[in-house]
């Protein structure tokens, strides 16, 4: 189940995660679930289970090439788990074009004891989706069971980067949010939500909206794919409602790809959405005209 609201691939093993990690929250302000934050491998990704303690791990341009430019990742793995390695994979991109990269690491809904074992209120998430997939309805996605908390989450980080912005040598008002599926529902609430925790620009892969979008929301680069199961429509209604807020968008809907097209290649047209994405950026002037496309094909 959780396999569908989840990122493609698992890339860099987390025991070789050595960035620094920076907690969003003051140790013990946060209630812990009842389970220990838990590792994964579900049909050979690796996801984040049972997250009470929220952070930030920083992945920094290594050569000089510090843009200024700052994007918060935000995982897919519908608030249940959290497709860790993926983010990380694209951190490191981000990375090579001179972003400075932060990998959110957002709180989760309790899960049982293992990947292939989903919460009850996951599974009821996921049939109201494929209900809604066929028929149209209810005409917007619900809310998930652990939206709120990541998303306050997703809030904490902006602040804390804001806040810290010199720290890490990035421009205070140069700072987006990435979410790939859950994640896009993160980083959506985000741009359409208070200006003070809003991100300068997002980027919302296999996502939805909810709320009208603002004349002031954050501009968006808007991927999905054509044949995506669970969210068909979604992203054009997405584009559609920032267009006809007047807010800067640009949507990208390719032919096959499916939900949860990530890094790895498939031989389909959304193995190319990194270098649209990074076209985007440059284009918007938040990366470098002449980055490496070597970088960014990977």
């Amino acid at each position: 189940m959780l396999r569908t609201l989840a990122l493609c691939a698992a890339l860099v093993p987390l025991g070789a995660m050595a960035d620094p990690v920076i907690p969003l929250y003051p140790e013990g302000s946060v209630a812990p679930l009842n389970r220990p934050e838990s590792q994964d491998r579900v049909e050979g990704e690796m996801f984040v289970f049972n997250v009470s303690t929220p952070a930030l791990e920083v992945v920094r341009p290594t050569d000089g090439s510090a843009s200024g430019t700052a994007v918060i990742v935000a995982s897919g793995g519908g608030f249940v788990g959290l497709a860790y390695e993926q983010s990380l994979a694209v951190a490191h991109r981000l990375a090579g074009l001179g972003v400075t990269a932060f990998v959110l690491k957002y709180r989760t809904i309790e899960s049982p004891d293992d990947g292939m074992h989903m919460p009850e209120a996951h599974i009821k998430e996921m049939d109201v989706l494929m209900q809604r997939a066929k028929t149209g309805q209810p005409a917007e996605v619900p809310i998930f069971a652990g939206e709120p908390a990541a998303v306050e989450d997703g809030r904490r980080a902006m602040s804390l980067l804001r806040d810290r912005a010199a720290e890490w040598g990035i421009d205070p008002t140069r700072i987006g949010l990435l979410g790939f599926s859950s994640g896009a529902f993160l980083a959506a609430d985000l741009a359409v939500g208070g200006a003070a925790t809003r991100p300068d620009f997002v980027a919302l892969l296999y996502g939805g909206l909810r709320d009208p979008v603002p004349v002031d929301a954050s501009p968006a680069f808007i991927a999905a794919a054509a044949d995506d199961a669970f969210l068909p429509d979604d992203s054009l209604r997405t584009y559609t409602a920032w267009r006809q807020a007047g807010v800067p968008a640009e949507l990208h809907i390719y032919e096959n790809g499916g939900h949860g097209f990530g890094l790895t290649r498939q031989g389909k047209t959304s193995d190319h959405w990194f270098t649209d994405l990074s076209a985007w950026l440059s284009a918007r002037g938040l990366i470098g005209a002449g980055a490496d496309l070597r970088k960014i094909e990977g």
